[in-house]
């Protein structure tokens, strides 16, 4: 017996030598130098001047100031941006990536096409998402598994796309903003999927739990009306407390975070006392959500762009959305913003994200240049599209800033994204995880 245990502790100890040469090999694996012009490593801090970001194996080691070049490092490959503009790579904490047809045309897809075709698109958008430099996203709510499958491919890299972290579906009550079955007839509506519709307390754990089974990586839910629901319902509280107090609690019970739809001040209210890790679109701010966002700390995604995408199919077609749908569009065109003027001289804390999808894939730097009319600085604008969008995806350990043992994502661009920030809408370079994507030469 001692002769058996020690042989099995032989084993293990050359197991852990075995681990350990091979930690020391990949440790000398390739190295890549990016060598920038200027290098803003930790958005909200000033940016440095000529450096040279070291990353091996997907990761950064160092940062040394300077242009290092490659007798530093014998065998490493050199990638110039030395006029360029480097950052960390950017992270849009709200997209749709299975379509962005919007309107009537949207409606019909989900009838007419079948999901291959959802699945193919979904690729291709995440693909205009990672070239324009967004290399991570959280994917807040499509049916049929697509976006989760595409979510492995891309961690894997094998599909061109951003890291993504998806939410499944998304759960409404019945008849709110995330029930399918809204605008068909009566005869189909049993036919339609609607498991993440609920009701009652115990229905809406039940509809957190299967979204869990499914693998999702964050909760949406809907504690509003939605511009886009084809119910003419308004855009007030469509939830109970109890309901929204289940949905939160289950979700963190699994410790997951919860994004929550809300348009009017009476559900975002809501969803922030329940206890919201972050507010999506939040069009109407009152006194009271000022005082529940800074004392939850929770994350306000003000999701500017969507008005882009209503005014270009509206511009294109006017019977574009349905009569129900069209007055609240006109609504939101009208209002956007003014909740992030309130906002940001309050304190409140701010992700980047677009809602694309409702917007167009590919173009989700737009929003920078509405967060910066609405009253925020490129810089904050910057800032909110990494460190902070970092922290509401849970992933600050691992990207939004430049620094030694995160992710190698960084970007790069021609001009001065802190004078000028919409030179962010023309990428030039898109690293992921120390792979380039893109490097227009």
């Amino acid at each position: 017996m001692k002769a058996m245990i020690a042989g099995v502790l032989a084993a293990l100890m050359m197991g852990g030598a075995s681990a350990a040469q091979d930690a020391a090999a990949a440790a000398d694996g390739p190295v890549t130098l990016i060598q920038a012009g200027r290098l803003l490593d930790r958005p909200g801090q000033a940016p440095r001047g000529p450096s040279t970001v070291v990353v091996r194996d997907g990761r950064i080691v160092e940062i040394r100031d300077g242009f290092v070049d490659a007798s530093a490092f014998p065998g490493a490959t050199v990638i110039d941006q030395r006029d360029r503009f480097v950052l960390p790579g950017l992270i849009d904490s709200h997209v749709h990536l299975v379509s962005d047809l919007g309107g009537q045309a949207g409606f019909l897809s989900g009838i007419t096409e079948n999901l291959p075709t959802h699945a193919y698109r979904a690729a291709e958008n995440a693909r205009k998402t990672l070239m324009a430099g967004f290399t991570t996203v959280r994917n807040l709510g499509d049916d049929g598994g697509v976006t989760m499958a595409l979510r492995d491919a891309t961690a894997a890299h094998s599909l061109p796309g951003p890291r993504i972290v998806d939410a499944g579906n998304s759960i409404s009550t019945t008849s709110g903003h995330m029930d399918g079955r809204l605008g068909f007839n009566d005869e189909l509506r049993d036919d339609i999927p609607h498991d993440n519709v609920c009701n009652g307390p115990e229905s809406c754990r039940e509809a957190v739990r299967v979204q869990v089974g499914r693998g999702a990586n964050v909760i949406k839910i809907a504690t509003t009306g939605g511009v886009n629901s084809r119910i003419g319902a308004g855009l007030g509280a469509q939830m109970f407390e109890d309901e929204a107090r289940a949905l939160v609690d289950t979700a963190h019970l699994y410790g997951l975070k919860v994004a929550v739809h809300a348009h009017g001040a009476d559900g975002i209210n809501l969803a922030l006392r329940m206890g919201a890790d972050s507010i999506e679109h939040g069009t109407i701010f009152d006194d009271e959500t000022i005082r529940l966002f800074r004392q939850s700390g929770a994350y306000y995604v003000p999701t500017l762009s969507t008005v882009n995408g209503y005014i270009e199919r509206l511009a294109a077609d006017p019977n574009a959305y349905p009569p129900e749908v069209l007055p609240k569009i006109r609504w939101r065109i009208s209002i956007t913003g003014q909740s992030l003027q309130r906002a940001v001289p309050a304190g409140v804390k701010i992700a980047f994200g677009t809602d694309a999808g409702v917007s167009k894939h590919g173009r989700n730097a737009d929003e920078f240049a509405l967060m910066v009319q609405h009253g925020m600085t490129p810089m904050s604008a910057i800032q909110a599209a990494t460190v902070n969008a970092a922290d509401l995806l849970g992933l600050s350990s691992e990207i939004g800033t430049l620094e030694p043992g995160k992710r190698a994502d960084l970007v790069a661009v021609d001009g001065d994204p802190l004078t000028d920030v919409t030179v962010l809408t023309s990428m030039d370079f898109v690293m992921r995880d120390g792979r380039v994507y893109r490097d227009e030469r």
